[in-house]
């Protein structure tokens, strides 16, 4: 027969599980009509001799709620083969918002998005309030990927409460409120709900955000409304309860009991970190006797280390010292000549080595402090890249000096790596064996001048 396509000599891998096989694929209409050997012509032959062919991957966790307003296409996701995204991750959504209330969607979005509300206020048609006018809205825009969202808890807690979602518990009539766009939003096509209870997800003058307000029998009365419906998956930004045993067990205790309880999936993201490389095999306990208990978990997990990226384009570790704030404010050329005179080096460096007071402050993918034995200089697009250390040694200068040296090289346009999370790829590999686990998490469209460095997390499943 005639094919429209034939892409041949491919290695394809199905999303399936099973083992990677070479074969062609015909397509006509656009559909696929024959994986095999195909010795039929085509009107387009592509050879894929070298390369992976698959299905597109689905990205479940993404923050592209604000984005898909003014980027078609996704980006960065879609150069990855990433054909689908989950958005509203966290427990933030850009709905529902009461009009008058915008200002209190983008203050619970802009520190953890790193977009400013400005930013979002001049790319964001700001046409809808509920759940379901925002859907309808998404779907007249032009888009180049596939999108889903879950309904975010920040964004219920500040339609139904306005600013008192930021200190207090609701009324019983706001309750309801929230309960009803969340049913309603499930009907519309909401994928689900979504919470945070994380210290790092906070507004940009430093406050919890809405969600992390909600008591525990407040996300579950939330989860129950997909209980009533027999819809909906559970995601959360897990509490941080460190190495202390006895917290780690209550809070595994709560989720176990929540996903047997409402019979709705419940899902979370994991990284392992060699700051603490005994935090996560629990977790990963945690899925295997939720399922002995009858309830369904997954965990959402990368396949690489997750880095922070820093520049003097965008942002560097030091910038809340103030000879550097002020160094910061100014154009780039003027930071280059800066940088050139040894006297304010000196500072700088001097500066660098002290004691930041904003440092607690920082959380999630802001950098606290350089670790100069992870911080890599990416001066090539491969690598191997150097550490910052490692060309201190070699220089005999101080770490600072080097990266200020690395940066005037390359005319201030270079960027420096540090991985935060999933150093030991040992451990990286195992979570992804996990037979609980999916392969995704790429945070799409949230940190975004911070941890965008490359392919996302992805799963085919």
């Amino acid at each position: 027969m005639a094919y429209d396509i034939i892409i041949k000599n491919g290695s394809i891998v199905d999303g399936t599980g099973a083992p990677r096989y070479k074969a062609d694929i015909g397509i006509v209409d656009g559909k696929i009509k024959t994986i095999g050997q195909i010795d039929d012509e085509a009107k387009e032959v592509i050879d894929a001799n070298g390369l992976i062919v698959s299905p597109g991957f689905v990205d479940g966790h993404t923050h592209m709620d604000a984005q898909i307003n003014w980027d078609p296409l996704g980006t960065c996701s879609v150069w990855h083969g990433i054909t689908t995204v989950v958005m509203g991750n966290c427990g933030f959504t850009v709905a529902p918002c009461a009009k008058k209330d915008m200002h209190l969607v983008v203050r619970n979005l802009e520190r953890a998005e790193d977009i400013s509300g400005e930013a979002m206020a001049a790319g964001i048609d700001w046409t809808w309030e509920t759940f379901p006018e925002y859907l309808d809205t998404i779907e007249r825009l032009p888009k180049g990927i596939n999108y889903s969202g879950y309904v975010g808890h920040s964004a219920l807690r500040t339609y139904a409460m306005g600013d008192r979602a930021f200190s207090e518990a609701p009324t019983a009539e706001e309750m309801a409120l929230m309960k009803r766009e969340l049913a309603n939003s499930l009907r519309a096509g909401a994928i689900g709900f979504s919470t945070s209870r994380t210290r790092n997800h906070q507004t940009s003058d430093g406050y919890p955000v809405a969600s992390r307000m909600a008591t525990w029998d407040e996300v579950r009365e939330l989860v129950g409304v997909m209980s009533e419906l027999d819809t909906g998956i559970f995601e959360i930004a897990s509490e941080e309860v460190g190495r202390d045993p006895k917290a780690q067990r209550e809070y595994h205790e709560r989720l176990r009991d929540l996903a047997v309880e409402s019979g709705r999936p419940v899902t979370w993201g994991m990284f392992s970190s060699r700051r603490a490389p005994d935090v996560w095999p629990p977790y990963f306990e945690l899925l295997n006797e939720t399922a002995d208990a009858g309830g369904t978990m997954f965990a959402q997990v990368h396949s690489r280390a997750l880095n922070v990226l820093m520049s003097f384009e965008t942002r560097l570790p030091f910038d809340k010292f103030p000879v550097w704030k002020e160094l910061r404010k100014k154009p780039l050329a003027e930071q280059k000549v800066a940088l050139q005179d040894p006297e304010m080096r000196a500072k700088l460096v001097a500066a660098a080595n002290g004691e930041n007071p904003d440092q607690r402050k920082a959380v999630g993918a802001e950098m606290r402090r350089p670790d100069y034995n992870w911080l890599l200089v990416m001066d090539t697009v491969a690598g191997p890249h150097k550490t910052i250390a490692e060309l201190a040694e070699e220089s005999g200068k101080d770490p600072v000096e080097v990266i200020i040296d690395v940066a005037l090289e390359h005319d201030l346009k270079v960027f420096f790596r540090q991985p935060l999370f999933n150093e030991n790829q040992d451990h990286v590999l195992e979570m992804m064996k996990h037979p609980r686990s999916v392969v995704t998490f790429s945070d799409s469209g949230a940190h975004v001048s911070q941890i965008m460095d490359s392919a996302p997390g992805r799963s085919t499943r």
